[in-house]
């Protein structure tokens, strides 16, 4: 991340601190902690220039469309974010554009492992598609369990309109969430062309890299397996999220058994 990334974290931090609640300061830890290290493995994996890149696009169009959601109830229906989630710019919190880049990170890593065995996809705007698509799906699948439990249970927004058909939430911010994390992959992809970077071809570093962000995936699961409500929901996230992760790790000791032995 850097030093400058790692003074910026710890402002947002301590501004959390100072001006916010307890659980406030523990969700922008959990999202710095996603961010990191999301930043961390595609760096690892794709080099440098992808994973900045990466960040920028998601931050950017992650932050627009929450902005013209607050503001003009696109993408996700009319909603109002509280102080839950700490600071904020302009209407949105600091912490969510950088969640974007995390979620949508591993679900591009996890459709890349499902579809073509490895951390890439291959060129070509076909490919290319459909690992967006992937992606899209695998991060809403982690939103059919988070989204209830950060508007009922943590208060994180409020939500002005609500049709009420799951489980007293509105089905519309699943669409948002399909459109928007399938234009960040698609851009991400169309301005990097992402392709393993030169060290990911051996090495144990590799392997982790791979590996950590589907750990960090198999959290969320456990943390909605336990925590979300009502119990529905928790068996809901356990087959949404669990099968993609299960063929994903798959996927991964397939891939990470082509990498010679041995290198760091």
């Amino acid at each position: 991340m850097g030093p400058f990334g790692l003074a910026m974290a710890l402002a947002l931090v301590l501004w959390t601190a100072y001006a916010y609640s307890l659980l406030s300061v523990a969700l922008v830890l959990a999202s710095l902690a996603l961010g990191g290290t999301s930043l961390w493995s595609c760096q690892a994996l794709l080099g440098p220039r992808c994973a900045w890149i990466f960040l920028g696009t998601a931050a950017v169009l992650g932050w627009l469309a929450e902005q013209t959601g607050v503001t003009l109830g696109w993408f996700f229906g009319s909603y109002t974010y509280t102080d839950v989630l700490g600071p904020r710019l302009g209407a949105v919190p600091v912490v969510i554009p950088l969640m974007w880049f995390g979620l949508c990170y591993i679900g591009f890593l996890m459709a890349c492992l499902v579809l073509w065995r490895r951390p890439a996809p291959p060129a070509g705007w076909k490919s290319g598609a459909l690992t967006a698509l992937l992606a899209a799906m695998i991060v809403t699948a982690f939103d059919l369990g988070a989204d209830p439990y950060f508007v009922f249970q943590l208060k994180a927004w409020i939500m002005e309109k609500t049709d009420g058909h799951w489980f007293g939430e509105t089905v519309r911010g699943f669409e948002g969430w399909m459109v928007v994390s399938f234009t960040i992959v698609c851009a991400f992809q169309a301005l990097a062309k992402p392709r393993l970077a030169a060290a990911a071809g051996t090495g144990a570093i590799a392997r982790r890299a791979g590996l950590t962000s589907i750990i960090v995936y198999a959290g969320m699961i456990v943390f909605q397996v336990t925590l979300t409500q009502p119990l529905a929901l928790r068996f809901i996230a356990f087959f949404a999220m669990g099968i993609p992760c299960l063929i994903a790790v798959v996927a991964w000791s397939q891939w990470a058994r082509t990498l010679p032995e041995g290198a760091s």
